[in-house]
């Protein structure tokens, strides 16, 4: 049985490459950088020497490579898929780079979008299995000034993962859906969206530790700090205008 996680070669994805590794599975290891997936699988396999651990580098912000993906996976046992990959960017929208906005969209949405149907569909063939969407606490805020296409695309994350969650549940499917929520955490997320968290961040590790666990007791919204439970929650009976005001002066924050 496989376990296959994108964006797996450095932070959160690599994290949840060895706590796989750790509970048995075999892994495929998906994202652009080769030598650092190979770096991750030389180490997973010389810990754990009863696993196989394979490497398939693929940019998916190109549809061709998603598919090229898919169509890798089509004969594999795939018991638990995580689609980690994806990046931010932060900065007034009229100032930000179009191109890289749009390399957002393809990665954080088409991918996610594209991936977690091809799954879907196979997974059905025997009922089981785990989808696992890594969304952020933007996802479940009504917007992000200074962070707008970010927050957007998170949004999207979220809300596709419990429409299919709910779609599958009134099927009566074993398959589980789910999406990360995390506020913070401490990767190279933060260098890539050029920003400067002003709320102390988590590790990688806990992360990806408490995301599995609560996968594991199929929990469709996993929101891993109690900070950010908090902020998410009480957000709903905040007036929405006032709420992305108070966002707004928080972003403003993390532009260093």
């Amino acid at each position: 049985m496989y376990a296959v996680i994108t964006g797996a070669s450095s932070g959160i994805g690599a994290q949840f490459a060895k706590r796989l590794a750790k509970e048995g599975y075999n892994l495929i290891l998906v994202a652009r950088r080769k030598e650092k997936l190979d770096k991750l699988s030389d180490s997973i396999k010389k810990k754990y020497t009863d696993i196989k651990c394979e490497v398939f580098s693929a940019d998916l912000l190109q549809l061709d490579e998603c598919q090229r993906l898919a169509d890798h996976l089509e004969e594999k046992d795939v018991r638990v898929f995580i689609n980690n990959a994806g990046f931010g960017d932060c900065g007034a929208f009229c100032d930000t780079d179009i191109a890289k906005e749009i390399g957002m969209i393809d990665v954080n949405v088409r991918a996610v979008h594209f991936l977690t149907k091809k799954m879907v569909q196979q997974m059905s063939r025997k009922d089981r299995g785990y989808i696992l969407n890594v969304a952020s606490s933007a996802g479940l805020i009504p917007a992000g000034p200074y962070m707008a296409t970010y927050y957007a695309t998170k949004a999207y994350v979220a809300s596709l993962s419990r429409a299919v969650a709910e779609e599958l549940h009134q099927k009566g499917s074993h398959i589980y859906v789910g999406c990360l929520c995390p506020g913070p955490v401490d990767t190279e997320f933060n260098d890539v969206a050029n920003v400067s968290f002003a709320l102390k961040g988590i590790s990688a590790d806990y992360c990806a530790n408490y995301a599995i666990d609560m996968m594991k007791k199929r929990k469709t919204v996993i929101v891993p700090t109690l900070r950010m439970k908090l902020a998410t929650t009480c957000g709903r009976f905040i007036p929405q205008n006032l709420y992305i005001k108070i966002v707004s002066h928080q972003q403003k924050k993390k532009l260093g």
